[in-house]
């Protein structure tokens, strides 16, 4: 396994529509799986877009759960040419980090629930419905593979700071 450089705020990777993944069995993608797997651990990230280590596929890894101090128990989720739908009409408002924006956080409205389709690292259909942070993290890497970052979908910019300045943030909120 090798760590990958991540691509940053600029790069065109991470605006292009990234391409479908025509053989999830091919050396080249299992790999390219095990690097990012391995880059996600090593950035304490628990999501991870393959434009964001410069390949234009739609591939992500994510960990599943509900509270960034479950990170260390996840479970990994890699999602090959993965399609999100919403679950209702609920939608949360909360702050976002990204691997390729270090050291901003905005406050972002994404779908409370949504239901996932997509492929594993083994060609298999997988299948869910993701809520709470799950759901979060499945919509910030797929709108990656869209070349959409959460800035993006910010409804009010006065929301993005620092993040060592989100106490100021929220107590202005």
């Amino acid at each position: 396994m090798t760590l990958r450089k991540l691509a940053l705020l600029g790069h065109p990777v991470l605006l292009a529509r990234a391409e479908p993944v025509a053989d999830v069995a091919h050396s080249s993608i299992q790999t390219l799986i095990d690097d990012m797997l391995a880059t996600i651990i090593d950035a304490d990230g628990i999501g991870l877009a393959a434009p964001q280590v410069h390949e234009s596929l739609r591939l992500i890894v994510a960990l599943e759960l509900q509270d960034r101090a479950e990170r260390g128990t996840a479970v990994a989720h890699v999602l090959v040419n993965p399609e999100l739908t919403p679950v209702g009409e609920a939608t949360e408002l909360a702050f976002e980090g990204c691997l390729s924006i270090p050291d901003l956080r905005g406050r972002v409205p994404r779908h409370a629930s949504v239901a996932y389709r997509a492929l594993d690292r083994y060609g298999r259909e997988v299948r869910g419905v993701a809520t709470g942070l799950f759901a979060r993290v499945l919509q910030h890497e797929v709108d990656h593979l869209d070349g959409v970052l959460y800035p993006m979908r910010m409804t009010d910019l006065r929301q993005l700071a620092f993040t060592g300045q989100l106490p100021q943030l929220t107590a202005w909120l």
